[in-house]
């Protein structure tokens, strides 16, 4: 693929005047100055040779480096994913029965491993024949249009089918059986929509900031950026094969508030907005993770990049990183695992020559995200800086939707607003673009005490992934449980801030427990009567924002039954919690 710049205008800067050098108070997007650098690892001049080479089109593993792969990269060498896309292998595995694709290894392969490249997950253990479809939405901004088409797919599906917001500012819709799929491809580019390369080992959802243009604090809107880097993923929705055969998966957000709303700490790629000498453009924070055996925050690249340099230096990036990235044991195959071995200068420099002219500018001091800034709440209806405008953020329980719910909060977005929604990592949604004399009646929407703008203060941080109810590595239930659990903390404590709650089902963490400030991590144990039951190891002290770190593990294996008690001990110890019957024996 040709290297190739993309031109912006001139950011929009809020209050420009207010990023002197004199008010501006630094995060940690340039490396530390007091420390002195160790120095880079030895790395023999034949590691630094690309495992991959352009085929026919697509990128594959070099004979020489095939000793040792991992089952998946043997599944991506026996047959190209993208083909199902690309040469448009959909059309004919869809009108395979499932019975007969299970009979060739080959083709369950496809149902269960390369139809993946296209945002399909066969739910084989616990919805066999039926998949989830995981779209691109970047910087989570959607349309009515879009909306009501989602809830059309899912309808067909009764009970089976469902939507929910995903911690990437997402929507992933479940029930759709594989006959379906050309058809719903179809309908998808209608409207402007695509599933491609939203899963395994791809790029994920350019995420953004959820208020970005409407913000009176924003530092840049981030659309452009997320668009654009989107666009270059998927080759336009088209395919991009050059980035498509990842070691593992990939994933970058653009920073546009003071609020740091993207969690930039957990990206593999994070723009932090800087000057340097009088350009807006941006610091690079690279290897923020999780995975079951490891979890890393971003570090510093020390480097810079104009805004016209946002996708080349994305390219470079996921180059070095397919280029060079391990391809054994899946558990060590993250890009942080090759930042370890070359060392952060090493990997920079592989960056650096992959670049169009080879060059990489250092980091600039001049960060323009404030540091000492309180994370304000979206939920609710707050002013835009569109004079005589709000928006309105309404709380979707742990991002559950069913048709019915997509195609009323389609309406109002009609109704109230400019017909567009907003998805935010913390699986709510946000209107935007509401003229300041309907709000009164957007408030007395039916629909508003399901969604509420304000919900009850420990549902507001309440995260949870899809759980054992759909996912087949689930080892717990989530959502429903989740709700259940935190309902009756609430009766037995009562807060005045909202706690952060996090429920994964697994240790890949899909919720993203260790940023919560209470996390819950599935697993199994015994309780007290030796029964095997599902539990959860408990995480605590996670933190987002400019002060971000990850939290850790408080108590493992606690019996999901035991959990309460527990919660609500945290609560008042550790959170100000004042239990309900104290409460009201002091009044």
């Amino acid at each position: 693929m040709a290297s190739f710049s993309i031109k912006f205008l001139a950011p929009s800067l809020a209050n420009p005047t207010r990023f002197s050098k004199s008010t501006i108070v630094k995060l940690n997007a340039t490396p530390p100055q007091t420390v002195a650098a160790a120095g880079p690892p030895e790395v023999a001049a034949e590691r630094l040779e690309p495992r991959v080479e352009e085929k026919d089109g697509y990128w594959i593993l070099k004979e020489q480096f095939r000793q040792g792969i991992n089952p998946q990269e043997k599944v991506k060498i026996e047959k190209e994913p993208m083909k199902l896309f690309m040469e448009n292998g959909i059309e004919e595995l869809a009108k395979i029965p499932i019975e007969e694709i299970d009979q060739s290894k080959l083709t369950k392969d496809d149902i269960d491993v390369r139809l993946k490249w296209l945002g399909l997950f066969h739910r084989r253990k616990n919805q066999y024949g039926r998949f989830m479809m995981r779209l691109k939405l970047p910087n989570g901004v959607t349309t009515s249009a879009q909306t009501r088409y989602l809830a059309s797919v899912i309808r067909k599906y009764g009970e089976e089918g469902c939507a929910d917001i995903t911690t990437r500012q997402n929507w992933q819709i479940r029930g759709v059986v594989l006959p379906d799929v050309p058809e719903i491809l179809k309908g998808l580019e209608e409207v402007g929509l695509t599933s491609l390369q939203s899963g395994m080992d791809n790029v994920r959802n350019p995420v953004g900031n959820p208020l970005a243009g409407i913000d009176p604090e924003e530092i840049v809107d981030t659309r452009p950026y997320t668009n654009l880097l989107s666009q270059f993923i998927t080759g336009n929705s088209r395919g991009n094969p050059a980035v498509s055969n990842l070691p593992r998966k990939w994933n970058p957000c653009v920073v546009g508030s003071h609020d740091l709303y993207e969690h930039p700490h957990i990206n593999d790629l994070a723009y932090m907005p800087a000057i340097k000498d009088g350009r807006f453009g941006f610091n690079l924070l690279v290897g923020g993770f999780f995975s079951a055996k490891r979890c890393d925050e971003a570090i510093p690249l020390d480097a810079w990049v104009p805004a016209d340099d946002v996708v080349p230096v994305c390219k470079a990036i996921l180059e070095a990183f397919r280029d060079l990235g391990f391809r054994g044991n899946r558990q060590k195959c993250r890009m942080m695992w090759l930042i370890d071995e070359l060392g952060v200068e090493g990997f920079r420099a592989e960056v650096e020559r992959r670049m169009p002219q080879q060059e990489l500018e250092r980091a600039s001091p001049e960060d323009l995200v404030q540091k000492q800034w309180e994370r304000r709440d979206y939920l609710g209806v707050h002013p835009q800086k569109q004079e005589g405008y709000s928006f309105i953020g309404l709380h979707i329980p742990v991002g559950r939707v069913q048709a019915d719910d997509m195609d009323d909060l389609a309406r109002l977005a009609d109704e109230y607003g400019s017909g567009e929604l907003r998805l935010t990592v913390e699986q709510n949604i946000i209107i935007p673009n509401i003229e300041n004399s309907k709000i009164e009646a957007l408030l007395k929407e039916p629909i508003l005490s399901k969604f509420s703008p304000d919900p009850p203060i420990l549902m507001k941080g309440l995260v949870a992934c899809t759980g054992n109810q759909f996912c087949g590595q689930a080892i717990i239930e989530t959502k429903a449980r989740s709700l259940k659990i935190t309902e009756e903390v609430q009766r037995q404590v009562s807060l005045t801030r909202p706690v952060r709650m996090h429920w994964t089902g697994c240790p890949n963490t899909c919720a993203q427990v260790q940023v919560a400030d209470i996390g819950f991590m599935g697993c199994l144990t015994r309780d007290k009567d030796k029964k095997t039951v599902e539990g959860a190891d408990v995480f605590l002290g996670g933190r987002i924002g400019s002060d971000s770190h990850l939290g850790e593990v408080y108590k493992k294996a606690v019996p999901c039954d035991e959990l309460v008690p527990l919660i609500v001990d945290l609560l008042v110890e550790n959170f100000g919690a004042v239990p309900r019957e104290r409460e009201e024996t002091e009044d």
